[in-house]
């Protein structure tokens, strides 16, 4: 969409989205623009504000939904005066749509950094409440500079979910071992191999089985009871490759005399217990707060367009595997060089790009063509996308998020249709014609004119509630329904 993403949320449905990305103006008070010659060369935009910049009617919106955000607000302006303020206004209201659009098990991560970061984290607060709060993600953007003491090395990226059980794939973000890292973390090793020396009791103490003496040590007299593996992946590790049958035993201290019978407790001169702890096949560990692993873009990278705030494909995907599953709805709202929409490209999500340049769409098809190895034909030379949807390039508004549409649009559509069903095209009477929508609500599709088309009752029922139009073509054309 080239359009303010404030106008293109407004006409998106409720809980449609999976995941938002979004990368905004920071406040830098600068303006900037790609250089001449680059792949983005056209791009710009400014990022200072003033009260010309923002709607007053946002301002009583804000004050009304969101009166604590509305106080923090007035607030900001008595510190920091009129930019600041409206700057923040312009975020709050967006962050109010966002919300509105997101699925119940979404997140969304708002890149920022330290300009205005302290009080976009107070205002994600009080949007989606602070106890939604997740992560506060610190990127190492570039590398030390010389001339200034501390300079600024890193970009932040504020976590929230929409409600308590958001899309977390630790797995798939998961980062292998290497050599040295595994050498670090398990420096002792034997016959079975590399391992670590781990505690065998848990914190607390009980008058059960577990608070009892074993082997002349008494885990009470140091305030702690025996804690065994039991379950998770070690525990599963045990039973499967290392003590057959380790799972089924039920008693605490005859587990603990089962791993000191195979050898997989190492005693201390002091006489207490210690697990050796294995290190699995899969050994990985996972993504903490800091990122240092991600370069930043340097001149000579491929992926570079000269887009001024372009952001590393990698650390798209980290977010993007992280918090949604393949085939999920992805938007970025301020989405520039289209880097977000490459990565959910690339990792087989559905994506929407919002920007008011319509160089963003450029960019979007360049990348695609370049960057994106799936769905590229050289003998045709144009993109055709992983979902089997083209590229669309929309200035409009989508249909009203409250489903309004007209009444007779059956009417309408049958003439429209020359009385023919939209997916089999076979003639059928008025009666036996069905609405249905051609992006499905599931999947974000708007309950407006634009999206109606009459479908017969079988195919109706064939596409169901997720398939999208295109995706019900394909079938009925490989099944020669369609002719």
């Amino acid at each position: 969409f080239t359009r303010d993403c404030l106008e293109v949320m407004r006409g998106m449905n409720d809980e449609c989205i999976d995941l938002i990305y979004l990368d905004p103006p920071f406040n830098s008070n600068a303006n900037y623009a790609a250089p001449v010659g680059s792949e983005a060369a056209g791009a710009e935009f400014k990022d200072t504000w003033g009260l010309s910049d923002i709607d007053l009617a946002w301002y009583g919106q804000i004050a009304d939904e969101y009166p604590g955000l509305y106080e923090l607000l007035t607030a900001t302006r008595s510190v920091h005066g009129d930019s600041m303020m409206s700057y923040l206004i312009y975020m709050a209201i967006r962050m109010m749509e966002m919300k509105r659009v997101l699925k119940d098990s979404g997140s969304i991560y708002l890149h920022c950094d330290p300009t205005a970061g302290h009080y976009l984290k107070l205002m994600m607060d009080a949007v989606f409440s602070r106890k939604q709060f997740q992560s506060h993600i610190t990127w190492q953007r570039t590398f030390a500079h010389n001339d200034k003491l501390f300079g600024a090395l890193s970009d932040h990226l504020l976590w929230y979910a929409k409600n308590d059980n958001p899309v977390r794939n630790t797995e798939s973000v998961s980062m292998p071992f290497s050599t040295e890292e595994l050498t670090k973390k398990y420096p002792y090793s034997d016959e079975r191999g590399q391992h670590m020396r781990d505690n065998l009791m848990g914190p607390g103490t009980t008058s059960g089985e577990s608070g009892q003496t074993w082997k002349g040590c008494n885990p009470t007299k140091y305030g702690r009871c025996w804690s065994a593996p039991r379950t998770g992946k070690y525990a599963k590790h045990l039973n499967e490759n290392l003590l057959p049958g380790y799972l089924e035993i039920d008693s605490v201290h005859a587990r603990l005399e089962a791993l000191d019978s195979a050898g997989m407790i190492h005693w201390t001169k002091s006489g207490v217990p210690l697990l050796k702890r294995y290190a699995m096949p899969d050994q990985a560990r996972v993504p903490g707060d800091i990122w240092t692993d991600i370069p930043p873009l340097s001149r000579r990278t491929k992926e570079r367009t000269g887009y001024p705030t372009q952001k590393p494909l990698a650390l798209l995907q980290r977010i993007i595997c992280a918090s949604s599953n393949e085939g999920d709805m992805i938007l970025d709202p301020f989405c520039g060089c289209a880097t977000a929409c490459i990565a959910a490209e690339i990792e087989h999500r559905q994506w929407i790009g919002i920007d008011v340049s319509p160089k963003a769409y450029d960019l979007v098809k360049s990348r695609l063509k370049k960057e994106v190895n799936v769905g590229v034909t050289e003998e045709k030379g144009e993109h055709e996308p992983i979902f089997g949807y083209e590229v669309i390039h929309r200035t409009d508004i989508p249909g009203d998020k409250k489903g309004k549409k007209s009444k007779n649009i059956r009417h309408i559509r049958y003439g429209e249709q020359e009385g023919r069903c939209n997916g089999c095209l076979e003639h059928f009477p008025f009666k036996n014609m069905t609405e249905d929508h051609i992006v499905p609500k599931s999947r974000g599709g708007a309950d407006a004119d634009e999206n109606i088309q009459l479908l017969c009752n079988w195919c109706n029922s064939k596409k169901g509630h997720r398939m999208t139009h295109d995706e019900l073509v394909a079938i009925l054309t490989e099944e020669g329904v369609r002719k």
